[in-house]
């Protein structure tokens, strides 16, 4: 990848993350050919010197550039560049807690282009968990996404599967996933958690869930992990507005922090007073 090329993907990473970026660099970075429409694609809000916050206003754009910018033909060719993470690899693996399993550990999906590998029949519904600690204890996860649900939710019914943050939104995860009638999503309860969601959504549509209790105000004592920027936390809160999770979008503003999906193991009991979700 020419130098070109990993400036206008540090860009596009910043921009998906709701960083401010020099914009200018960002535009002179650019393909002539979008160069040119780039008023018309991206919209900017200044915030500082020299650097806006940016808005694409087509998604499919920013995912084209990012092809574009990936210019390896193969993950060997991109170490011996010095950088294998410049490829996006034809392949990936997914850890799945499914009821025929013989011990603890979960299972292993494969997938490619062309096909997948797994040694179960997926059941209707997925819990996609997005944490390795909250994973690997499937049924308790199970009883927390039930009781925000109201819906009777366990392995005979649900695969568990692990999410492993922005990864189970790749490509070839997310076509596998179409496999499932309901997705419930079960992600860190801050701003990147609801990016998160918002992707899935975007791609799969309705049958993807947030996994949530419909009232926050046993939880609000495990609202402690502080905001990168006071920014992100009012991101958060304007998404979780947004999105019509206003229960959420409250404990932001009255806590003025996010919640890491690991406080749920400790808080089920408490849940079980507050109801279902929103």
């Amino acid at each position: 990848m020419s130098n070109g090329g990993r400036s206008l993907t540090r860009y596009i990473a910043c921009i998906r993350e709701g960083l401010p970026i020099n914009y200018y660099g960002f535009v002179q970075a650019l393909p002539e050919s979008v160069r040119f429409r780039h008023e018309s694609l991206f919209r900017t809000e200044k915030v500082a010197s020299n650097r806006w916050r940016v808005t694409c206003l087509n998604e499919s754009i920013l995912d084209a550039l990012e092809a574009a910018a990936a210019a390896p033909e193969s993950r060997t060719e991109a170490a011996a560049k010095g950088d294998s993470h410049q490829y996006r690899t034809a392949r990936s693996f997914l850890l799945v807690y499914h009821a025929e399993l013989s011990d603890e550990r979960p299972a292993v999906v494969m997938l490619s282009v062309d096909h997948s590998v797994q040694d179960f029949v997926s059941k209707p519904n997925a819990l996609v968990v997005e944490n390795e600690e909250n994973f690997a204890r499937p049924e308790a996860m199970l009883a927390f996404a039930s009781l925000c649900s109201g819906r009777l939710l366990s392995l005979s019914n649900t695969d568990v599967i692990l999410g492993g943050g922005s990864r189970i939104a790749r490509s070839l995860n997310v076509a596998w996933l179409k496999c499932y009638e309901q997705l419930w999503c079960a992600f860190d309860y801050d701003l990147g958690g609801l990016r998160l969601y918002q992707a899935l959504q975007k791609k799969l549509g309705t049958r993807v869930v947030f996994v949530q209790p419909a009232d926050w105000h046993d939880f609000y004592s495990r609202f402690t992990m502080s905001p990168k920027s006071t920014d992100r936390c009012v991101q958060a809160i304007t998404l979780a507005s947004a999105m019509g999770f206003d229960a959420l979008a409250r404990a932001f503003r009255e806590t003025g922090h996010f919640m890491e999906q690991e406080c749920v193991l400790d808080n089920i009991e408490a849940l079980q007073s507050s109801g279902g979700s929103e």
